[in-house]
Parts: C-alpha cells; sequence; structure tokens
C-alpha cells in the first residue's frame, strides 16, 4: 500500500543518513582535531600574512593596568630612635599602559626581533587618590648611596654625610606620588653626578619609574613558530645575549621561555610557565595551581612556587642568585648598579615569618598579594594576568654615614648615630697614617703652581679659622692635615680650577664634616 511504500522509503532514509552521520561523525573525531588545531597554529604563530593576529601581537589590544602601592611611614622620628617601624598601605595609585611593538625584524631562522615601548597614564577615577598625595617613605637615594660608598676611603664618607645635610637630605623623604613615581629635582643628584661621575644610574629628576616611562625592555628576539609551534614565543636572545651574566651559576644565567605575554598552545597541567624578566634580570616559572572559568573559557591558573625567591639554604639552585638573606628576598643589586635592591612578593608573602617581625602594619595573603596568570591552555593566551612585586631596600649602618636608620631593614629598624668618640678615633688615625704625605703633597703643588687654599685650624675649645689666596685655575686640589694632637689641628685644603659657586658649595660642605667633629 501507499503507506507502506512510504514507511519504506522514510526507514531507507533514516538508514542512509545514520550511515552517513556515523561515518562523518567517526571522521570527526579524527579528522576534526586536527583541522582545529591547525586553525589554532596558524592564528598563533608570529606571521605578518594573518592580520589579525600579528596586529594584536604587535599592537596588544587588551589593556594592562599598573597599580602602585606605597608604604607610609608613621612614626619616623620613633624610628630614628630605635623603635619599630609602623606602616599604612597606600594606594592604589592606577595607571593605564599603553605597550607596542617596533623595530620589527624578521630572520631567516624563524625568529622576529622587536623592542616594546610602555607609556603610564595615570587612572585617577580608578585610583584611591590623587599624584597630589603626599606619602613619608624611606629615602633610597640617601640609603642606597650610603650602602653603594661603604668600602669607599673614610674621608670620602664623611664628605657625602656632610653633603647629605648640607642638601638637607635625611633618612626618610616626604613627597607627592607624582614626585615619587615620575621624578623630583634633587641638587643631592646634581652634587653626586658632579664630584662622583658614574656613581649614581640617574641624571636629572630622581623618581622611582623615571626610566619606565616611553621605554622600552631591550631588543628581544623570540622564535615565530612558523616552523615549529612548539617554540612560538620563546626567546631566542635578549640584548644579542643568550644568557645574562648577572648571577653566580651557569642556571641562574640563562633565559628561558618567552617574552612574558604569549605561552606556545597546547598546554595540560603538567605545564609550566617560564619567561624571562627584564625589570628582575632573570628568569621566573610559574606552575599549575588549578582549573578555571573566565566568561565562559576554561582556563588554568599559574601560580608563582614558593621556592621562586627561596634562598640558596632553603632551596639549593637558588644558590647562584645569592649572596642571599632570608628567603622571600630577591637581591637585584648586581643588575641594579649595586644599589642595594631586593624584590619580594608584596607583604613578605611566601617569605621567612621572621621578615613579618620587622615592621607593623603588613598582612600577606594570597588573594591580595599572590602572583598568577589565568592561561587559556589550547591557544597559550592568557587570559588574566596578576604580577605583583614589592621593592624593598637594605639598609645598614655605614661608617662615616649618619643621620640615617642603623641595621637591616630585613632583620630590624634601629638608628644609632656615629658618635664623637668613634669619629676622633678614626680621624686620629688618618692624621697620623696620612699626615705627613699629604703635607709633603701640598708643599709640592703649593710651590708648582698658584691654588687657592683654605687653611682651617683647630684650638680648643675647637675655635675654627679660614684663610685663603685667590685661585689661579690649578690642575687639581689636594689636602691635608697637620698637629701633633686634636688638641691643636690645622687642617689645610687646596681647591684648583674650582668656579667661585663651586668652592662656596664645598665650603660649606667641609663646614658641615667639621661640625659632625666638634
Amino acid at each position: 500500500s501507499a503507506m507502506t511504500i512510504s514507511k519504506s522509503k522514510i526507514a531507507i532514509g533514516l538508514l542512509v543518513v545514520g550511515i552517513f552521520a556515523v561515518v562523518f561523525g567517526t571522521v570527526l573525531v579524527f579528522v576534526g582535531p586536527i583541522i582545529i588545531d591547525d586553525q589554532i597554529v596558524k592564528n598563533v604563530e608570529i606571521n605578518p600574512k594573518n592580520e589579525l593576529s600579528y596586529t594584536m601581537w604587535k599592537d596588544i589590544p587588551v589593556p594592562f593596568f599598573m597599580s602602585i602601592y606605597f608604604f607610609n611611614i608613621l612614626n619616623p622620628d620613633e624610628i630614628l630612635a630605635g623603635e619599630k617601624p609602623m606602616v599604612e598601605q597606600r594606594g592604589p595609585y592606577v595607571y593605564s599602559e599603553k605597550r607596542w611593538k617596533d623595530n620589527i625584524t624578521f630572520h631567516d631562522n624563524k625568529t622576529v626581533s622587536y623592542q616594546e615601548y610602555r607609556q603610564y597614564f595615570f587612572e585617577e577615577s580608578m585610583s584611591a587618590g590623587n599624584e597630589s598625595d603626599v606619602v613619608t617613605i624611606p629615602n633610597m637615594l640617601v640609603l642606597g648611596a650610603s650602602v653603594m660608598m661603604e668600602n669607599m676611603p673614610f674621608p670620602v664618607r664623611l664628605l657625602i654625610s656632610a653633603a647629605f645635610k648640607t642638601f638637607k637630605e635625611s633618612a626618610f623623604l616626604t613627597k607627592t606620588v607624582g614626585e615619587l613615581m615620575w621624578g623630583y629635582d634633587s641638587k643631592l643628584v646634581d652634587f653626586l653626578n658632579s664630584y662622583f661621575p658614574g656613581m649614581l644610574p640617574v641624571k636629572g629628576k630622581f623618581g622611582l619609574f623615571a626610566e619606565f616611562n616611553n621605554s622600552n625592555t631591550g631588543l628581544f628576539t623570540v622564535f615565530t613558530g612558523q616552523d615549529d609551534i612548539r617554540k612560538v614565543h620563546k626567546v631566542d636572545s635578549w640584548n644579542g645575549l643568550k644568557h645574562v651574566n648577572y648571577w653566580n651559576s651557569e642556571q641562574c644565567n640563562m633565559i628561558n621561555g618567552t617574552a612574558g605575554q604569549m605561552w606556545p598552545p597546547f598546554m595540560t597541567t603538567e605545564s609550566t610557565l617560564p619567561f624571562y624578566s627584564p625589570d628582575a634580570c632573570r628568569s621566573m616559572e610559574l606552575i599549575y595551581q588549578r582549573p578555571g572559568m573566565i566568561k565562559g573559557i576554561p582556563v588554568y591558573r599559574f601560580v608563582a612556587p614558593k621556592t621562586l625567591f627561596a634562598n640558596g639554604s632553603d632551596y639549593p639552585p637558588n644558590e647562584g642568585f645569592c649572596p642571599c638573606r632570608q628567603s622571600g628576598l630577591l637581591n637585584v643589586s648586581t643588575c641594579r648598579h649595586k644599589s642595594p635592591v631586593f624584590i619580594s612578593h608584596p607583604h613578605f608573602y611566601n617569605a621567612d615569618p621572621a621578615l613579618l617581625e620587622t615592621v607593623s602594619g603588613l598582612n600577606p595573603n594570597e588573594e591580595d598579594h599572590g602572583l598568577f596568570i589565568d592561561i587559556h591552555p589550547e591557544t597559550g593566551v592568557p587570559m588574566n594576568v596578576s604580577i605583583k612585586l614589592q621593592l624593598n631596600l637594605l639598609m645598614k649602618r655605614v661608617s662615616g654615614i649618619t643621620g640615617y636608620i642603623d641595621g637591616p631593614v630585613l632583620n630590624t629598624f634601629r638608628t644609632n648615630l656615629v658618635i664623637l668618640p668613634m669619629v676622633m678615633e678614626y680621624m686620629q688615625y688618618i692624621v697620623i697614617g696620612f699626615g705627613l704625605g699629604c703635607i709633603i703633597g701640598a708643599v709640592a703643588l703649593i710651590l708648582s703652581k698658584k691654588v687657592r687654599c683654605l687653611t682651617l685650624s683647630f684650638a680648643p675649645p675647637f675655635a675654627l679659622f679660614f684663610s685663603g689666596q685667590d685661585p689661579h685655575s690649578p690642575s687639581h686640589s689636594r689636602y691635608s692635615f697637620s698637629g701633633e694632637s686634636f688638641s691643636t689641628l690645622t687642617l689645610v685644603v687646596c681647591f684648583a680650577g674650582m668656579r667661585g659657586s663651586d668652592t662656596a658649595v664645598l665650603l660649606e660642605v667641609l663646614n658641615t664634616s667639621v661640625s659632625l667633629l666638634i
């Protein structure tokens, strides 16, 4: 019947469709992943022919934000009296960060070189204050310079200490957020650059991020992935280097992983996220923690292992980063012009608990202070990034430098000035040991050419007298000491090639130096 024929046709049709669907589905099981992976590879590799993905790599469309927090010192005077510091966290002060790549050059070995530039803009609506807010922090210029000059001759340290006092620079600094971030004029910086050229890494304004704005992170050469997608974004060299020389072991000097923005695709829970950070001067590696979901997109969360900033005693592979202090601190002085700078997680998170005893006001926790990256495992593209680091300054007593904190900030904050008997004792040895040689040198210089000489005479009760001669642009300066004891002491200081203004400045510095003794 017609109904029977119709049912037969329907059955045959369903059977054909079913067989076709099963076959097609089976093919997709094997072929589908290959097609998808091929599309991922084409869109992940660095290739100008892929206009969309290449443009996203070149001019990163994802908004970056840098949040800055300051530890405002609440009791600076009490700290100078030996008490434990109390701090309050101020911020965040949020800056949007624009990044773009320039000087892009492709090479025959499937690599590409580029420089990535960054520019910052203050976002007041996202901040807990504005750049006019005033905060008090340790004076990194004074404390850093003091430690850097620890091994210089004692008279030089006295001169620097006098310069600190002359330019009214002390252990703590009170400035606006904008000045601390992007720089402020400092007569001390001008003085040190004039008479100790090369000691400071900066000229002009001094600020924590003064060199970051409109700067680049160096010349990166990375693999494009066109011949092997497993190598895409991995660093081939940085500034032409296959490894750095900041550290004390071959492993610690290695340049591993990517530049820290994207990673090779097809990640698993066994994968890690290695990257090289020019700001930290080393390679770092994050480890898998857990899966997650961001706006419907599956992600893997990678976090910093507890061993990231561990010292060599707790984690032997990190021995090359030493000399070390407590675990949780990375000494980056070797790549920061020998200034005593350490980096850590905020609030000493994942650090030696002893560090928390040095300061009141710290409260470390993973949610607020943990470092993590949420990444889409199939493409290696980060979906959420939170890089949080804390900048720390080592403070220690330097003989001859007065008026700043005594003792490492990592162990305790306590204050002690270099007391008069100690200074007098050191000066006595200097007079005895170098007096004769200096007098001979001064006499020879005076006989050979005319110089400006200042004679400083000390007699009970240490009255101070000055006398001088007119300058005739001698080529260099000398100083000498004379006197049998400190009951009567004559100090002859000869300047050469000095302008009148320069002589006045040095005269004020010397006057302050002598005041340290009397």
